[in-house]
């Protein structure tokens, strides 16, 4: 999609960028003039994204990004797209270390990266997080404990960056999609085939939401829109989303997991 110059010369970083969604946002952002930061783990798939967009590779910790990504792009951000997630199945048994690591990735990864970039921000009185949270983050998944509690706290961190930053200028955008066809959906097994896979929906339809809700100042991007009657759904009756979501839980179970 061609730019519209929304973003010139922005600076913006995007953390789990060497694919899906965080490749998307990256190319997007880049299409609207944007100079940007591509993170990931793997240095050949950042590289191959940043030489593919005309972007900067910055691989590494997402924990850790924020400082050498104002190196790489010359000044201070001005956005800051907390991408990168890990996809962790299990119960309430899994590992200590497993619950480690989700809560490391998908919630203090960007409790981080707040923590740098806020001073900046609130003294210029401008600055944007966006936060891609699952709709895991708003209403659950089954078969996957620690991605599902850990999501819930990315939300939830975005929101109270933004009922406490709005008036300083800072605006934050918590992303919800449910299937996106990506490696996370894929390694989603069973579960994902389930629940996520039959809406599955595209990388850059994921970019076009954020874009879209960016436009009209939203925080709650949607891209999946039947996801708001869930949500609403279940603060209104949640004995009953409860029981429908058992319902999915014993199909799972009862097709092997």
């Amino acid at each position: 999609m061609g730019g519209t110059g929304t973003f010139q010369g922005a600076r913006v970083v995007v953390t789990g960028a060497a694919g899906g969604i965080g490749a998307a946002l990256a190319r997007r952002f880049a299409a609207e003039g944007a100079r940007v930061a591509v993170n990931d783990l793997d240095p050949a798939r950042v590289r191959a994204v940043a030489e593919d967009i005309g972007a900067v590779p910055v691989p590494g910790d997402a924990s850790a990004v924020v400082e050498e990504a104002r190196d790489a792009l010359g000044g201070a951000v001005d956005v800051y797209c907390a991408n990168a997630g890990l996809a962790s199945p299990g119960d309430a048994a899994a590992g200590e270390e497993v619950w480690s690591a989700a809560w490391d990735v998908n919630v203090m990864a960007h409790v981080r990266a707040a923590r740098v970039l806020l001073p900046d921000w609130l003294e210029r009185g401008s600055g944007r997080f966006v936060s891609t949270v699952s709709a895991a983050g708003l209403l659950t998944m089954v078969g996957a404990a620690p991605y599902s509690v850990t999501k819930h706290g990315a939300y939830a961190f975005a929101e109270w960056l933004s009922l406490t930053y709005r008036h300083r200028g800072l605006k934050v955008h918590a992303i919800c999609p449910q299937g996106v066809r990506t490696d996370m959906l894929a390694a989603a097994g069973s579960a994902g085939e389930l629940v996520l896979a039959p809406t599955a929906v595209e990388p850059g339809d994921v970019a076009d939401a954020l874009f879209a809700g960016m436009a009209e100042d939203r925080f709650l991007i949607l891209p999946h829109p039947e996801v708001a009657g869930y949500y609403r759904a279940r603060a209104a009756e949640p004995e009953r989303w409860l029981g429908g979501m058992n319902r999915v839980q014993r199909t799972w179970e009862a097709t092997g997991r």
